[in-house]
């Protein structure tokens, strides 16, 4: 494993003199899966690594745990002059592990089962083999693989806004891309929105009193009623996003009070956040606080403090579907599949992708994050059609090639 290069060197070293095409994506996934990656990445990541370097390139690790590698056209001006394509996605899973098994669906088709097998080992191998095959025309490619997708998204926050000498892991330099394909099960569809997701809790305060003389105090439980109706018409009259509808806004806990025989001085509430563009977290902060604070009396104290995460939340996102990143990718997809594939479509959950936003943002790749009998990614029957993995990789190398090639 490589240590960050020189100066000279950063991101933009030349990975390979030329194209690999003897990388084989199944393979390399059959080999993925079965390394454990939910407790820690340092496997997967070292796998990643090794892989990359068996194919002539020379990849570094940066601070934030991300593997890197680029490559460029061989002129300096075209490299300089051409778009900067980057493709990403994640190497960690969710736990528990899930063995790998080879078997077959319904149709007798052959499938990958195991944690990680779609979400997003299966998108990585597709990734891989566009990186691989290409050997830039113009501009370059970058290959930019996060550790901790599933977690706080801190090496995609490093990429996105870098980070300085003085931070304690250590400086990190942003990756600048111009385009960025994402990797993520959506069965070679070609997603260009998705929901955000926000989290906080909206904290009402009252006054103490014995529950006697419950004039004497604020009761902050019964003004939960006003502030609950006000959650509940939060988005009256919101306009519809055109490809993920409308935003929604659920209550998911509840706690108040300290003795049964009291006025509650306190409330709070715990909100769930699904947000469509333009909508940021903040906005969505100081718009709520004061629907509350409109919604109930006076006396009563309103607070809506979003979750602290040491990285920004995953924010709604969408590109252009005209965009040329867009075409291109729909394009190979049907080249590949057929009229099946290639739908341009939002994603289905929250994803790293917002990071990358406003930048034109695209999120492919083979499996699903649910099939017609229910859950497949982050659930016990986690798979992947073997097929589709070879469709994603021929889709990949086809885009690419058409970006940068």
């Amino acid at each position: 494993m490589s240590d960050a290069p020189d100066a000279a060197d950063t991101e933009d070293a030349d990975a390979a003199d030329a194209t690999d095409e003897s990388f084989d994506p199944v393979a390399f996934l059959v080999e993925a899966v079965q390394i454990q990656s939910h407790e820690s990445p340092d496997a997967m990541r070292e796998f990643l690594v090794d892989t990359l370097a068996d194919h002539g390139v020379d990849p570094w690790v940066d601070a934030a745990g991300n593997v890197r590698a680029t490559r460029s056209a061989s002129d300096p001006d075209a490299a300089t002059d051409g778009p900067h394509l980057v493709l990403n996605t994640h190497i960690d899973t969710v736990p528990p592990h899930v063995d790998f098994e080879r078997d077959t669906d319904e149709a007798g088709r052959e499938v990958f089962r195991g944690r990680g097998s779609c979400d997003a080992k299966g998108p990585l191998a597709a990734l891989l083999a566009g990186f691989l095959s290409v050997d830039p025309d113009a501009g370059r490619v970058t290959l930019a693989v996060t550790p901790d997708e599933e977690t706080l998204s801190t090496g995609a926050d490093a990429l996105v806004r870098g980070r300085d000498d003085d931070h304690p892991d250590g400086p990190v330099d942003p990756v600048d891309g111009d385009l960025y394909l994402v990797g993520e099960p959506t069965d070679c569809d070609v997603c260009v929105a998705a929901r955000g997701r926000f989290e906080g809790t909206l904290t009402l305060a009252g006054s103490a009193a014995h529950a006697a003389e419950p004039a004497s105090g604020v009761n902050a439980v019964a003004a939960l009623e006003d502030a609950l109706a006000a959650v509940r018409t939060f988005d009256d009259g919101a306009e519809a996003h055109p490809m993920l509808g409308g935003p929604t806004l659920v209550p998911t806990g509840v706690a108040g009070g300290e003795a049964t025989n009291q006025v509650p001085a306190a409330a709070t509430v715990t909100l769930d956040r699904r947000s469509v563009p333009p909508e940021t977290a903040e906005g969505f902060r100081s718009s709520l606080e004061t629907a509350v604070r409109d919604a109930v009396s006076d006396d009563v104290g309103v607070d809506f403090a979003l979750t602290e995460r040491p990285t920004p939340f995953l924010e709604a996102f969408d590109t252009d579907p005209d965009h040329p990143l867009v075409t291109a990718v729909a394009d190979a997809a049907r080249g590949v599949g057929g009229d099946g594939d290639g739908e341009v479509r939002p994603f289905g959950a929250a994803t790293e992708a917002s990071y990358f936003s406003p930048a034109p943002t695209v999120v492919f790749g083979p499996g699903h994050l649910a099939d017609e009998v229910g859950a497949v990614a982050h659930s016990e029957r986690e798979y992947v059609r073997v097929d589709r993995v070879r469709d994603a990789a021929e889709t990949v190398r086809r885009a690419v090639a058409t970006l940068v090639g």
